[in-house]
């Protein structure tokens, strides 16, 4: 834009607000006071926009994270689902193996609900196999 384009006004401003004008033009690779205020008031209503844009892309932001959520949820459904089948093959495979009476059944049940109590749902095989050796 040439000079020519622009338009003279009065402005009236606090002798503080003038003073970090006289501050921060240079700074700001501004080379007058005029073109650091025409620069601020520019930012100023870009800053005005973008809250009016924030409520079009806030919903559009929701919508996005609620549709990755969900899709991770089916897929960490799916793997579990996969991983019970593959439990109850294994379950079935032991209970044809070996001969268990109802009583070890139900304290083996009791000490593993207690152990993924303690030990916050994280099994390890090689912990398992050292109490079984003990």
């Amino acid at each position: 834009m040439s000079f020519a384009n622009k338009v003279k006004f009065a402005l009236w401003v606090y002798p503080r607000t003038m003073k970090d004008v006289e501050v921060h033009f240079k700074g700001d690779n501004c080379k007058s006071q005029s073109e650091f205020i025409e620069k601020a008031i520019k930012f100023y209503i870009g800053y005005l926009d973008e809250e009016k844009g924030v409520n079009y892309i806030s919903p559009m932001i929701t919508e996005t994270v609620k549709a990755q959520i969900k899709g991770t949820e089916q897929r960490l459904a799916r793997l579990l689902f996969k991983i019970a089948v593959e439990l109850g093959k294994l379950s079935h495979m032991l209970a044809a193996a070996n001969d268990v009476d109802d009583e070890t059944l139900r304290q083996l049940h009791i000490m593993c609900v207690n152990e993924v109590r303690k030990i916050n749902g994280i099994i390890d095989y090689e912990d398992a196999v050292e109490y079984q050796r003990e």
